[in-house]
């Protein structure tokens, strides 16, 4: 399915709930786990939109480069104003591919004048891009932390993710990223994101680490700092093919079936705060993309937030957070338990 034919927001809810999962809170209640709660944010996650160079089989974002939603300047601006105002330490941006939006380089300049750790979630091959050429040295001058998607350190996999001669362009991105000082365990930070090939979940964090460093600078030359892995959601295209093969009950079973107490004390959303490329406010990426604004009573907008200041806010839920409290937990730091 093209992105031109994607089913929206509301027909993706519509779709997870005819799956039959059950409600995560009162999941999270039988096991014993508190209603999710945010009293605090410690990252402020800014999607600046869904334009991309990449169309990405498993995107929960839908990007591409037919997508129009890219955030402006007064936005990106209340980005800034917000971390200026609230002390949040982190700015993280991602996309669509981030550096593609006019006001990227902005946000970075102004979030490290602000003292803050700054992350820019890279697709990689947006650095081959010759308008772009010059961006690991940008991204070494301002101390940006990088954590770039690589599904697989095998070309099979990640080609089948991510286009055809994807990993090919993202290994010599990460060479460039090396060749600028990224990922040699100093203070340029370079993390690479592994998320399954499949409709399974993700298998040991340590082990794959293992794995993708043997390979990656073993037979490539690629040097890097910490693997993260992700469980793929329920959402976006990958949603849409788990209904084509008529899998989407029996992958949501799984996550049903693998939740972890202990990943659910400790999602991102308890410290995260999302922000859409219009300034509607999100608890997180996923959210977002689901169209489930924050609710409950919390301020709906980043005006209004400035206006208000941070709450403590009730957590929106779905039968996708399940992706995130399965197994040994997922969020965009990687796993959140161990072992």
């Amino acid at each position: 399915m093209s992105g031109s034919e994607r089913i929206g927001p509301r027909d993706q809810l519509l779709a997870l709930e005819a799956a039959g999962a059950p409600e995560f809170d009162d999941v999270l209640e039988r096991h014993g786990v508190e209603r999710l709660e945010a009293d605090g944010v410690e990252v402020l996650q800014v999607n600046v939109g869904r334009v991309c160079n990449q169309t990405c089989a498993h995107c929960h974002v839908d990007a591409g480069p037919h997508r129009t939603e890219s955030m402006g300047r007064e936005v990106a601006e209340q980005c800034v104003e917000m971390l200026g105002r609230s002390g949040i330490p982190t700015l993280d941006i991602t996309g669509g591919a981030p550096e593609l939006n006019p006001s990227f380089r902005w946000l970075v300049e102004r979030g490290r004048a602000l003292g803050r750790r700054v992350i820019d979630r890279c697709n990689l091959t947006i650095l081959l891009v010759p308008a772009y050429a010059d961006l690991p040295d940008f991204l070494a001058a301002h101390r940006v932390e990088v954590v770039a998607s690589l599904p697989s350190f095998r070309p099979l996999g990640t080609n089948g993710q991510r286009g055809q001669g994807v990993f090919e362009k993202s290994l010599e991105a990460l060479r460039r990223l090396n060749r600028a000082g990224y990922g040699g365990g100093g203070d340029l930070r370079l993390h690479l994101v592994h998320n399954p090939v499949g409709a399974f979940l993700p298998a040991s964090e340590a082990s794959l680490e293992r794995e993708y460093r043997r390979e990656l600078e073993g037979r490539h030359g690629v040097v890097f700092d910490e693997l993260h892995t992700l469980t793929n959601m329920p959402i976006g295209r990958f949603l849409e093919s788990l209904e084509g093969t008529n899998g989407l009950e029996r992958y949501l079973r799984l996550l049903v079936d693998s939740f972890n107490p202990a990943a659910a004390r400790s999602v991102m959303c308890l410290t995260y705060l999302s922000v859409g490329w219009d300034g509607t406010l999100y608890d997180c990426d996923f959210n977002q993309m689901l169209g489930l604004a924050v609710d409950h009573g919390a301020p709906r907008t980043l005006a209004e937030l400035l206006r208000t200041g941070i709450v403590r806010r009730r957590v929106v839920t779905g039968p996708h957070c399940f992706g995130c409290a399965a197994g040994s937990g997922s969020s965009c730091g990687g796993t959140l338990t161990k072992g």
